[in-house]
């Protein structure tokens, strides 16, 4: 049994970049490739932020960060990391990650953590509106 004193420490999670709670009732299920973030821009304090736009890697199904310069199929944005995920903030690295993805929302654009370019708007019009 181990009874040495153990510390965790929690991040509140920031959804500011929500502009209405239009489709937050339906977020979709995916798996995170960490390998595809980079840490000091994505998890700097060992959780992937919400609010992240996300693209779907090709040849394993999971997802990454969107990348309009990509070639592996994140050049193609799909949704927005609905959740924060914890990939680093307890000294265990991950590998993959579970989370949830909104397809169908209202973005504030200027409180997104990392910008989204005019083409990733185009991949998802009509289904996401950046406000």
């Amino acid at each position: 049994m181990d009874l040495s004193l153990k510390v965790e420490s929690f991040t509140q999670d920031r959804r500011d970049w929500l502009g209405s709670a239009h489709g937050t009732d339906a977020p979709v299920s995916v798996t995170l490739d960490v390998s595809k973030f980079t840490k000091a821009t994505h998890y700097p304090d060992g959780y992937i932020k919400s609010g992240i736009a996300l693209g779907k890697i090709t040849a394993s199904g999971q997802y990454g960060p969107y990348d309009s310069a990509a070639s592996d199929g994140r050049q193609a944005l799909v949704g927005f990391l609905f959740t924060a995920q914890d990939v680093d903030a307890r000294r265990v690295t991950s590998t993959k990650a579970v989370g949830s993805m909104l397809i169908h929302c209202f973005i504030r654009e200027a409180k997104l953590p990392v910008p989204v370019d005019a083409a990733g708007k185009t991949a998802v019009a009509g289904r996401i509106i950046f406000v």
